[in-house]
């Protein structure tokens, strides 16, 4: 083929350009990131005042005003910029005293969109359903009281269905539920997400909970979307070990290879007597003397993953049937690679992630060492510069449409890591605006008000548990003020004329991420220190110090357009993949292998 690809081992090379990305003045100065309007030019060429402004913030602008860069002057009033605040507000956990004065003053701050339900199960079916044919008993009085307060004071309503946290009488009832952890042992009720994707009792729980919901609220004017579930494979909840587990990857198996010999051979199973006589035969990969077959494990982390996208469908089906004109999403997380996201973002209206800066720059599940001690102790207080770039990137790549939220933007100190800062002063607005930068329609504060009980009650909020206004209340109080005085400037009478001078071109960059690589490479480690997801960011970062703009694409997809593409460490390469690359013909680096 006529292609120039550079199939070249750039560990060394990124390896440069890391050091020199970390090398580089990468400190925040939040006291010299202003963001008044004659400065948002400066900050797409990165410089504000004194201080150079981190590779996210700086390339990111762009999304602002729609993809090109411009001088400050030279802003596009055809834009239709309509960037929002939303939160994650609990009515379930305060008296119904407090709502009123709640939805009040999330108004009066600018909130536009309000998430609640998605932990609600228990409140709205306490007791089990009766033996048929009576129907399920539902009691909607929360939820029916909630969704009409937030709306009479104007506010959008997301609603999420509450399956993460299925009730007590389910379990008790039907203990085939719970998933099982590797070793076989049932994971017990008493937290959260404690089930199993394969359940079928669990699928049809699911099915009529999120049912009697959308049929309740799916035409509610005040109710403008949904968001599916909470954060899929939290807890490491994607790979289970139980018996319908066991059930559905025999099938899985059958369905995908035909026959047992067809299986015997793509696993080499001759290799220490492995092989089978039939798909019953085949337990899950677990519980071995050494390692199981890589090929077992590699079809066991697929397996995993296509279950939760068959539980997202079916939630999306059913949800979506009743709610007209609503939107239907999930909130994916920082740094988790368990599930396809490219196929599960082809599932959802549009994407929304969890935005941790602080917690994932200090705590990384498993992922092996993103960040050395020092760069940890560095940015403990503001994130790694480049950590929620990637994520912005990443997560408007995944969206079919370009759009994305921030379901729940970190306000201050979290309770899960392993040290839990208060972000610098400022930092929840520089987060603010960097998601916008990026593309994002909305970021929702997580939470409205820290909860006085339960897991959580560490974690922060916009107020704190005694209804005093915490820091990030002040920070979002001004990032809306600045959202105003910039709609203005770009819609107001006294708007610039639209116009294209002054715009340049960005050399962008095509990052091929493939959520299979990681499987593999988790099964097969060729050294104790080697991360895909690690690999990853640093040949982001490189690109992103060299001014580059990055867009992230799946294997296969269409590169046309890419002034480069990058495909960091692919070690699963299909024929459609390396005609993808073929087809494209221009400068492409790779590696390692």
């Amino acid at each position: 083929a006529s292609m120039r690809f550079a199939a070249v081992l750039l560990a060394a090379s990124i390896d440069a350009f890391a050091t020199t990305n970390r090398m580089a003045s990468h400190h925040y100065d939040v006291s010299q990131i202003r963001l008044s309007l004659p400065n948002i030019g400066k900050l797409a060429r990165g410089v504000t005042g004194k201080a150079k402004t981190h590779s996210s913030l700086r390339q990111s602008v762009v999304h602002l005003r729609g993809g090109s860069d411009t001088a400050d002057s030279q802003m596009d009033k055809s834009l239709n910029w309509q960037r929002s605040i939303g939160v994650c507000y609990y009515p379930e956990h305060w008296p119904r005293d407090v709502w009123e004065k709640d939805a009040s003053d999330m108004a009066a701050l600018g909130i536009k969109y309000v998430r609640i339900g998605e932990f609600m199960w228990s409140t709205i079916q306490p007791a089990p359903p009766p033996p048929p044919p009576a129907s399920a008993v539902y009691d909607w009085s929360v939820l029916d009281d909630a969704v009409e307060v937030l709306g009479r004071h104007g506010l959008k309503v997301v609603l999420g269905t509450p399956t993460a946290c299925p009730p007590k009488w389910l379990i008790d009832a039907h203990p085939d539920v719970l998933p099982y952890d590797a070793r076989e042992t049932p994971r017990k009720f008493g937290s959260r997400r404690h089930y199993s994707f394969s359940s079928p009792t669990f699928r049809a729980h699911t099915e009529a909970v999120c049912g009697a919901m959308a049929e309740r609220y799916g035409k509610h004017p005040a109710v403008v979307g949904w968001q599916l579930d909470n954060e899929y494979g939290c807890h490491d909840t994607v790979r289970t070990y139980d018996p319908a587990a066991q059930r559905a990857f025999r099938a899985w198996l059958a369905a995908r290879y035909g026959s047992i010999a067809a299986l015997n051979a793509a696993w080499g199973a001759k290799f220490w007597s492995s092989e089978y006589r039939s798909f019953d035969e085949v337990d899950l990969p677990c519980g071995t003397v050494t390692e199981p077959s890589p090929s077992h494990r590699l079809d066991f982390f697929r397996f995993s993953s296509d279950q939760v996208l068959s539980y997202n469908a079916l939630q999306a089906g059913v949800v979506g049937a009743a709610s007209p004109g609503r939107f239907v999403t999930h909130n994916l997380m920082m740094l988790f690679f368990d599930i396809d996201a490219w196929a599960l973002a082809r599932q959802l209206s549009f994407v929304t992630y969890d935005s941790y800066p602080l917690g994932f720059t200090d705590t990384t599940l498993g992922l092996g060492e993103l960040y050395t001690d020092e760069e940890k102790v560095r940015y403990a207080r503001t994130g790694h510069p480049d950590l929620a770039a990637w994520h912005h990137d990443l997560h408007r790549s995944l969206s079919r449409t370009g759009r994305f939220w921030i379901m729940e933007q970190q306000p201050g100190p979290v309770n899960w890591a392993t040290h839990n800062p208060a972000p610098a002063p400022g930092m929840v607005r520089v987060w603010t605006w960097e998601a916008f930068a990026h593309g994002a329609d909305v970021v929702s504060y997580f939470r409205w008000r820290q909860c006085r009980f339960g897991q959580e009650q560490m974690h922060s909020g916009l107020n704190r548990p005694d209804m005093v206004p915490d820091v990030a209340s002040g920070e979002a109080r001004q990032v809306l003020a600045e959202l105003s005085a910039l709609q203005a400037r770009l819609h107001g009478p006294d708007a610039a004329p639209a116009g294209r001078a002054g715009r340049t071109r960005l050399t962008r960059a095509g990052l091929v991420l493939d959520f299979a690589a990681q499987w593999m490479l988790q099964v097969q480690p060729q050294g104790g220190g080697f991360s895909y997801p690690a690999l990853a960011l640093r040949f982001y970062s490189a690109l992103r110090s060299l001014g580059i703009q990055v867009d992230f694409v799946p294997p296969g997809a269409d590169l046309a357009g890419y002034d480069l593409v990058v495909a960091p460490s692919l070690p699963l390469l299909a024929p459609e993949h390396v005609a993808a690359l073929a087809k494209y013909g221009g400068a492409a680096v790779g590696g390692p292998p």
